[in-house]
């Protein structure tokens, strides 16, 4: 999962991103309002963490402009204010949930995960697609029942392809997704190519379909 954590204050963005890295999401931080829209007018995320109290403006804006931008991350506010009004505002203006601090970073994570399940999952812990079955809790793959060993960067790879399936990926869309900003300091997208050749040969000899298709100029897609 990727996620995007808007949140001024250092000390609890850094515990946030730390706690939830440990379990292989990918985590982008942003201490601004200005900071956090730029971010995402240029990548993608899965979950927004939103502080609504933010130095530059008030963190609802990042819910219009999701909504005026027509993007699909889901967003979870996490903020002081504890009021019913800015509950409701924050709900009714497109957020999926709403959690005040101090809260324990056990319960931010469960409600995080509560949310992209919703919105990304259809409220199930587990993905199946024909032979092909993923537990997402426990972040293991199987085929044919059958437990097929990946690599962090496999599992994550074959978690985004399932979730788009019939969509045409491009390169840096999954590299985006997978590394985050990070991408920006590499000049080519070369290494992709590896990883999901690794992976195609993992599935199919695992007695798997073979899903992964190249398409050519455009980058890749999972299809039956």
């Amino acid at each position: 999962m990727k996620v995007l954590v808007i949140e001024d204050e250092q000390g609890l963005r850094e515990n946030i991103t730390s706690y939830l890295n440990v379990d292989g999401n990918i985590c982008e931080s942003s201490a601004s309002l200005d900071g956090a829209i730029e971010k995402l007018s240029l990548y993608q995320y899965d979950c927004v963490l939103l502080d609504i109290g933010l130095p530059d403006g008030d963190g609802f804006a990042v819910l219009d402009y999701l909504k005026n931008e027509s993007k699909s991350e889901a967003v979870l506010i996490i903020s002081a204010r504890n009021s019913l009004d800015d509950k409701l505002k924050g709900l009714n203006i497109g957020a999926d949930d709403y959690l005040t601090k101090p809260f324990h970073l056990a319960e931010l994570k469960a409600r995080l995960m509560a949310v992209y399940r919703r919105k990304v999952l259809n409220s199930n812990n587990k993905l199946l697609f024909n032979e092909i079955s993923i537990d997402i809790m426990g972040r293991t793959f199987f085929v044919n029942d059958t437990p097929v060993i990946l690599t962090r960067k496999e599992y994550d790879i074959m978690l985004y392809f399932i979730s788009n399936k019939g969509r045409i990926i491009s390169k840096s869309a999954i590299a985006e997704h997978l590394w985050g900003d990070e991408m920006d300091m590499y000049d080519s997208y070369d290494f992709i190519y590896t990883h999901i050749k690794n992976l195609r040969k993992k599935l199919l000899d695992a007695g798997c379909a073979d899903y992964l298709k190249s398409i050519y100029g455009m980058g890749y897609k999972f299809s039956a």
